[in-house]
């Protein structure tokens, strides 16, 4: 693992007093799935259930040279098949977490979201990306970059809340949200700078807790003390931002994508906000990055379990 990516080490660390979390991997018929699954499983994070067409899982398998073996194999049909099995083996409580194999992302999403047989809680689902950067100090998050599109303040406030909960649960105490638009004054004819003041009131009174907020925050005042500085910024927020809440999903996708192409960032992603954690990846990650994400969904599952009833979602 390259020195500069060293918070997914310490992120795989955590998760060594653990046991493996039972992971629905569903369809897991490439290169990139059936390694990563395996990879994890080797790396004591998950125990998957490899839910495909056997054969070809197995034909794969051999294939790669991955020994499958100590792992359990579900026979289904299809992508859509392997979709709703995997998803009914986290309704029952068999698995605890769900992973993405070879099928597309908004095939997965498309099950796991069905108001009446996927994932869904009261809270809204959103995605977190979780980026290891070699020119900033910590763990960066950025959210919500690959679910909603558009969101509403009432969709942002569980956006918010989701994130500050997987803060907490990889261990950020109090974590610093920075709720990003283009300025950081409020103007009524930008939207987002609108909602960062009613998310932050919200925040004072208790409607979103666990985290300290600031916004709006244009990027740069989020993460560079300088640059909150020289425009008399005071936060304890400003320049040293945990979580970094974008106005949509366009932005988001596009800031975390600079983020890993211009600034050698590596990035785990993860689903939060249903019954349990859904680990996404994508084929062009690396090991560290889908290692990283199976071990975000261990910690946050570990966290669940360790809070009161219905306090935490995942």
């Amino acid at each position: 693992m390259k020195e500069n990516h060293h918070v997914f080490g310490r992120l795989i660390a955590q998760c060594r007093p653990h046991e493996p979390l039972r992971t629905a991997v569903c369809f897991p018929q490439s290169e990139v799935a059936l390694t990563g699954a395996v990879e994890a499983a080797l790396e004591a994070l998950i125990a998957p259930v490899l839910i495909g067409q056997a054969r070809e899982i197995r034909r794969l398998a051999t294939v790669l040279d991955l020994n499958i073996d100590p792992y359990e194999v579900i026979d289904v049909a299809d992508e859509k098949a392997a979709a709703r099995r995997a998803i009914d083996l986290c309704r029952t409580g068999d698995c605890g977490a769900l992973m993405k194999g070879s099928l597309h992302t908004d095939a997965l999403m498309h099950e796991a979201l069905d108001p009446d047989t996927g994932l869904r809680t009261a809270r809204r689902e959103s995605h977190v990306f979780v980026l290891s950067v070699p020119t900033y100090p910590h763990i960066l998050m950025v959210t919500d970059a690959a679910i909603t599109i558009y969101p509403t303040l009432d969709d942002k406030v569980d956006i918010v809340q989701n994130a500050i909960d997987l803060a907490c649960a990889i261990g950020i105490e109090s974590p610093k949200v920075a709720i990003l638009s283009a300025v950081e004054t409020v103007n009524s004819k930008i939207r987002s700078t609108i909602d960062a003041a009613a998310l932050c009131k919200m925040a004072d009174r208790g409607q979103i807790t666990g985290g300290v907020l600031e916004g709006p925050l244009a990027f740069d005042n989020a993460v560079s003390l300088r640059a909150a500085k020289i425009k008399h910024i005071n936060s304890p927020v400003a320049g040293a931002a945990d979580i970094l809440v974008v106005p949509d999903l366009e932005s988001g996708n596009m800031l975390a994508k600079q983020l890993e192409y211009l600034a050698e960032a590596e990035t785990a992603g993860i689903v939060v906000g249903a019954r349990v954690p859904i680990i996404l990846t994508s084929r062009a990650d690396g090991p560290n990055a889908r290692l990283a994400s199976c071990a975000l969904a261990v910690l946050m599952r570990q966290a669940r379990h360790q809070a009161a009833p219905m306090q935490l979602a995942v």
